[in-house]
């Protein structure tokens, strides 16, 4: 695959092979030529070049067809994918995938890195290869995890707090490049560093171009490629932020007079296939709908989708599958293709299918506090008893604190389109804090002065090379609304 997860599989099962001695190619497909996944034209072109072995990382568990012409073309054919499978495996030489039924590893959420690694170390413990285990990798997956946004438990949750050591060690000079692009101290890495900042970055290979300048830049070992190559990627993050921006403004058009369906759809030959998912995760997340978002090529849709914890996108499209060409995902993202005739017929099908499952439910988020406290209780004790809680992520999310009838003062405008407030709050010891996408209620202070309730979190704001501690407002709300 092209994202992140698909990337540091590759690098990792290429690396760990050829330290046994093997004869790898990688080979990641053009999503905007080939398309997500195993495709017959790339089987057909690597047969021709003389491969006889393809082992697939985060993808190929919804591809019977392909895995029939690899096997045609005699190329044994090793699956492993962390997805969801349909009711007929593909008929390939073996398949690794813990959400295959009767699969009997007990824990089903590894992302595809995750289950390279799994190979990894079946492959150290067959035979030893000097001082190397699948440990010495562990940076890579936790590259992968974090941003394929698994969830952040059990076995997730130690692979990725092992891999985050691994990375503050900088041993890999892409990691090191990236990092220095995205003004992040490699010492004190997080998750949320992974999922907001290197993440992306990595990602926006793929979505504008080609992930391979991703794939070249965790496997070098070289510092100036890294920093050429980091600064491309960066770059390219830029080029997708606008892209996804201008797409999402142009699909919002349609919800000018708001959202009235359980589901929402837009398609438009304007947006480009790589940024589709962006904007339907932008979309899901304000307006707490299932989304779905297509880039119309010629006679075809190309789709992506984001859904809602009430609401299981993939098996969903399941129930569609005779009017797609091919689907798959998770329960909160799924991409699908379908032929532009059968447009309309599908979203009728889904609507009915959302009515259906989301029947009787108030759509709207939730925010969950842990813990109230008083305003003279957030010292700068609780932050450093707050850090042995991580690595925190999707499904293990960092505690959220909350502070109620609060007076603020010296509220601020800011960022370049003003969405983003900066206050402090006077009768705290923590009291320097930042709400981003609340620009709402400055002319209600202005005006008013109230006090406000707010949910928060407590982060290390670093600037000038100084450190302090700042509130990360979640939410907010005038007090006793």
């Amino acid at each position: 695959d092209y994202d992140v997860d698909g990337v540091t599989a590759t690098a990792l099962l290429v690396q760990v092979l050829e330290r046994f001695g093997g004869t790898v190619t990688p080979h990641i497909p053009n999503r905007f030529d080939d398309g997500y996944g195993l495709n017959t034209q790339s089987i057909e072109r690597l047969a021709q070049s003389g491969i006889k072995l393809i082992l697939t990382v985060d993808c190929g568990i919804r591809s019977p067809r392909e895995a029939e012409y690899a096997r045609e073309l005699g190329i044994d054919l090793i699956i492993s994918d962390h997805h969801f499978p349909q009711d007929v495996l593909p008929n390939a030489f073996a398949i690794i995938c813990p959400k295959q039924t009767g699969d009997n590893y007990p824990f089903k959420e590894l992302a595809g890195v995750g289950i390279a690694y799994k190979i990894a170390q079946a492959l150290f413990k067959s035979r030893k290869v000097g001082d190397w285990t699948a440990d010495d990798w562990l940076d890579l997956v936790a590259l992968g995890t974090v941003s394929d946004l698994v969830p952040l438990t059990s076995e997730n949750r130690a692979l990725v707090l092992q891999g985050l050591k691994q990375i503050r060690y900088g041993h890999r000079a892409g990691i090191r490049a990236l990092c220095g692009v995205a003004a992040k101290d490699l010492s004190r890495i997080t998750a949320g560093d992974i999922g907001f900042a290197l993440g992306p970055r990595l990602n926006a290979a793929g979505r504008m171009e080609s992930a391979l300048k991703s794939y070249d830049l965790l496997m070098t070992d070289k510092t100036e490629i890294a920093g050429l190559i980091a600064q491309e990627l960066d770059n390219q993050n830029s080029q997708r932020q606008y892209a996804t921006k201008k797409a999402q403004e142009k699909a919002e058009e349609a919800f000018i007079d708001g959202v009235t369906t359980n589901l929402i759809a837009s398609f438009d030959p304007e947006y480009s296939s790589g940024i589709v998912g962006l904007v339907a995760s932008k979309l899901s997340e304000r307006y707490y709908r299932p989304a779905i978002v297509g880039s119309i090529e010629d006679d075809f849709i190309k789709a992506s989708c984001r859904s809602i914890s009430e609401f299981h996108i993939t098996r969903a499209l399941d129930e569609c599958a005779d009017l797609l060409l091919r689907h798959g995902g998770h329960s909160m993202a799924a991409g699908f293709t379908v032929h532009k005739d059968y447009k309309d017929q599908l979203i009728e099908r889904l609507n009915q299918i959302a009515d259906r499952e989301l029947e009787g439910l108030e759509l709207r988020p939730t925010l969950k506090i842990d813990v109230e406290l008083a305003v003279d209780e957030v010292t700068q004790r609780i932050y450093p008893e707050l850090e042995k809680l991580q690595p925190t992520g999707m499904g293990n999310p960092a505690p959220v604190l909350a502070l109620r009838n609060v007076e603020i003062a010296d509220v601020q405008l800011i960022g370049k389109e003003k969405t983003h407030l900066r206050f402090t709050i006077p009768q705290s010891p923590v009291y320097q804090a930042i709400a981003f996408n609340q620009a709402q209620w400055h002319n209600e202070w202005v005006l008013n002065r109230p006090k406000f309730d707010i949910a928060f979190t407590i982060e290390i704001n670093s600037y000038n090379g100084r450190e302090t501690q700042q509130i990360q407002v979640r939410d907010m709300k005038p007090a006793g609304t």
